[in-house]
């Protein structure tokens, strides 16, 4: 497994905005299904007038959908799975409208329903684009289509234009009070990492993908050694700027797609989805040297690290986090600045670099 700095992009360009992609999408994919099946029996009672070919277009969506949940749990950048499933969504829709009357279609307000989801996912700007998106097919398959009757009765375009418009208004003001409320919640305020309230439930989630996709996944428990002297012996201000920096090394060392958690004092965790014994202990390693090289405000600063991995079977938290815990404390006991693994009795101690 390589690791590299954090990666963000466009859509999410930092580890707070990807974990909220991955907590929300789930429960979006809820209620999605739900709503798919509304539209499909619009369609099939309206198949004798519309034609049944639109609920081909239905399915086309849903499976784009389905394709994304699936890539989401595998790739390193979730976020464009899911916008191009988003896209094809919109795609769509803007065939059934081209291919049911253009601007007398009744589906020509079904523009407006994708935006909702935008909000509930990425920030402002990825909804404006989205918005945008909507807006131009909207103009192909009603002016293209008909442009004479939408001279005729500008109705045709300027109600749903007014429809997409404000979802878009209402969803942004939902998604600001979410966020705002989301940062107080599931950011530590010291670190900016996310914390012990975030963990849980993006645990519930890379439990639900490895069941489905029957991948391991990894978990690194990391200790700063020794900081309780730290803050003895040079006062709890030295002691935060520590951990601030600690959290950087976390972040620019780790993977785009390893999550990084402060979950108390100077405990931290990383998640690795996809990553066995021999990889995650290969990355606590590579975290260990990159903090033992790293400049502190108090000098030289070590930490020990406790590693535990699942096999690729559905994944119990409480005790891989048990195990990943317990190889920490057996870390701390081997003399500190270390790996140990919780297979330690196939795999011996990594020991600090001389």
């Amino acid at each position: 497994m390589t690791t590299a700095a954090f990666k963000g992009s466009w859509l999410c360009p930092d580890e707070a905005s990807r974990e909220r992609l991955l907590d929300m999408e789930p429960r979006v994919r809820t209620r999605r299904r739900g709503a798919f099946a509304f539209l499909a029996v619009a369609l099939l009672a309206c198949g004798p007038w519309v034609g049944w070919w639109t609920l081909g277009a239905l399915a086309a969506a849903g499976t784009g959908f389905a394709v994304a949940d699936r890539c989401a749990a595998r790739v390193s950048r979730p976020e464009y799975a899911i916008a191009a499933a988003w896209l094809l969504s919109e795609i769509m829709i803007a065939a059934s409208v081209a291919g049911t009357g253009g601007p007398r279609s009744p589906a020509v307000g079904w523009f407006a329903i994708p935006i909702v989801t935008l909000s509930s996912r990425f920030d402002r700007r990825a909804v404006l684009v989205g918005v945008a998106l909507a807006v131009t097919m909207l103009a192909a398959v009603t002016l293209g289509v008909d442009a004479r009757a939408v001279r005729a009765q500008p109705q045709y375009i300027l109600f749903p234009l007014a429809a997409i418009g404000a979802v878009a208004i209402l969803s942004i003001a939902l998604m600001e009070s979410e966020l705002e409320h989301r940062s107080e919640s599931a950011l530590d305020d010291l670190t900016g990492l996310l914390n012990r309230r975030a963990l849980t439930g993006r645990v519930a989630e890379i439990a639900q993908q490895a069941q489905v996709a029957g991948h391991p996944v990894g978990v690194i428990v990391g200790d700063i050694d020794h900081f309780k002297a730290v803050n003895d012996a040079q006062g709890h201000a030295t002691g935060d700027l520590v951990l601030v920096e600690v959290a950087h090394v976390l972040r620019q060392t780790l993977r785009a797609f390893d999550l990084s958690y402060r979950i108390g004092g100077e405990e931290f965790l990383v998640l690795l989805p996809g990553a066995d014994s021999d990889e995650a202990a290969a990355v606590a390693e590579r975290l260990r040297q990159a903090i033992e090289a790293c400049p502190m405000p108090c000098g030289g600063v070590t930490m020990s690290f406790g590693v535990a991995s699942t096999n690729g079977g559905p994944m119990e938290w409480d005790r891989l986090f048990g195990s990943a815990d317990a190889a920490l404390y057996d870390a701390k006991r081997a003399g500190r600045n270390r790996v140990v693994r919780a297979d330690a009795e196939q795999t011996p101690v990594v020991p600090a670099a001389a």
